[in-house]
């Protein structure tokens, strides 16, 4: 197979511009390594776990593969602070960042040597990180799962690419080859993808989550959390139209946030279907089959080079 060149590969000393979401409870350091050691970058999820938690699973990751790792740190925990230093002390190689604004960590993870890169779902977002020292910016559009922006990933990626100089990764809505070439010519230099790695032999969430995944139809999600200004895309189960009920109901605000807390370790962890959030994007419905998370990076590369070397067909 041939190789798509791509700036970003070469920054981060990676073999596939495919990095792995940082999904919270789910993308642990058994996830990460086998998705870095398939060539792409793998992310461990910080998520609202404690700076112990994250540095064993940046260690489990590291005692099974040599290539290099990200944490992606979750801005809205109360570890947050905990989890940067963190990720100085174990000399971790690229932090991804969600949920937030990263402005008072970024300096003293470049300055450790850590490669920056946030999660940006606007332009204003986008400009302001770069002016900060971003190394490289992930546009994710609101086709993706968990917390979620208001522009689509069509939308966005072209909008961040004029607005930057920095590399560009597209993320929300991409499952497949046709995904990758499809980020490409908007103008990004790879893509992230969460949900499909939710399939992966090494993901180990509650088999009753991914049997989910596996399942999916087109319109099998949507979003809530809109009202409390943290909107985050979920599939459409029990649980989640009974939030949105409460949402939309009159349900005070301190009791709504109750009403979420632990729902997504609860799903992740025991699959269950009252009281758990299953976070999903809306391409679940394209993911069909479990495999090793390598096999599904050199699938959607081999898919995606397969279709921009017919590219020329549509050029008379």
């Amino acid at each position: 197979m041939r190789m798509v060149k791509s700036a970003i590969c070469e920054m981060l000393g990676i073999e596939y511009p495919v990095f792995q979401g940082g999904m919270a409870w789910i993308a642990d350091g058994k996830l990460a390594a086998a998705v870095s050691n398939g060539g792409g970058l793998g992310i461990i999820a910080a998520g609202n776990a404690s700076g112990d938690y994250v540095r064993a699973q940046i260690r489990a990751a590291r005692s099974i593969t040599q290539n290099p790792i990200g944490v992606n740190i979750m801005l809205l925990s109360p570890f947050a602070d905990e989890v940067a230093k963190v990720v100085r002390e174990e000399r971790v190689e690229i932090v991804t960042t969600g949920a937030g604004n990263p402005s008072k960590y970024i300096r003293e993870w470049l300055e450790a040597g850590i490669k920056v890169i946030p999660v940006v779902a606007s332009v204003a977002m986008a400009k302001l990180m770069t002016r900060l020292g971003a190394s490289a910016l992930i546009a994710e559009g609101g086709e993706s799962g968990g917390h979620v922006g208001e522009l689509t990933t069509m939308v966005l990626v072209p909008q961040i690419c004029d607005a930057t100089a920095l590399p560009v990764i597209a993320a929300g809505g991409i499952a497949d080859g046709r995904g990758v070439a499809a980020a490409l010519m908007l103008g990004a230099c790879g893509v992230q993808m969460g949900t499909r790695f939710l399939s992966a032999e090494e993901c180990t969430i509650h088999p009753g989550y991914k049997q989910k995944i596996l399942k999916a139809t087109d319109l099998c999600t949507m979003v809530t959390g809109r009202r409390l200004g943290h909107p985050v895309r979920s599939l459409r189960t029990q649980f989640a139209r009974e939030y949105s009920k409460a949402e939309y109901g009159g349900m005070p605000d301190e009791e709504l946030e109750a009403l979420a807390t632990g729902a997504l370790r609860l799903a992740v962890q025991e699959g269950d279907e009252e009281k758990g959030c299953f976070l999903s994007g809306q391409v679940a419905a394209m993911v069909r089959k479990e495999q090793p998370a390598a096999e599904i990076v050199k699938e959607v590369m081999e898919e995606a080079e397969a279709i921009l070397l017919r590219a020329s067909q549509w050029v008379r």
